[in-house]
């Protein structure tokens, strides 16, 4: 039963398939016997000459010697700041964090008046103020004068003089 079934529908199948699409078979070969189908030829592939890269005499890139500057050797100059010392309560604070609101005097004896955050201090010719070790060496009624100690690009220890001057509102 089952081989009378296929061959019903393969006889079926057959039938189907005969002149029904006679026109579109036509219609293509007629479109398509002029055309050839051309594939342009694939370029040459040119040939490089290989080199060899010797780099191991080069100073490496990724190397610190690069970027970090030349030791130079100590002048012998001798400055440099007290790392003992115990350090005062306003050298944790960066100079520019400091305000000077204003100064007292008695005589030769001139105090002057700072205020850090929220806080109210006396200075005096002596202290340290700043994170870069400023030493006070003059105050007067406009101004607070001092020594720092930084360290330039070679890792040398340099002076530098800055002030504070009186914020006024």
């Amino acid at each position: 039963m089952r081989k009378a079934g296929i061959i019903v529908v393969a006889v079926l199948l057959a039938a189907c398939g005969g002149e029904e699409h006679e026109d579109l078979k036509k219609w293509m070969k007629d479109s398509t016997k002029d055309l050839k189908g051309q594939v342009p030829p694939l370029p040459e592939v040119k040939s490089f000459v290989t080199v060899a890269y010797d780099a191991t005499s080069l100073l490496s890139p990724f190397d610190l010697k690069k970027i970090e500057p030349e030791k130079k050797p100590r002048s012998g100059s001798g400055l440099q700041p007290d790392l003992v010392r115990r350090r005062e309560p306003l050298e944790l604070y960066s100079l520019e964090s400091i305000k000077m609101v204003g100064s007292l005097a008695r005589g030769t004896n001139v105090v002057a008046v700072v205020r850090v955050d929220r806080a109210v201090h006396h200075v005096r010719v002596g202290n340290y103020i700043g994170q870069d070790f400023g030493l006070i060496t003059n105050i007067n009624e406009s101004q607070i004068t001092l020594k720092e100690l930084v360290q330039d690009s070679g890792g040398d220890w340099v002076e530098r003089v800055s002030t504070l001057q009186l914020q006024e509102k």
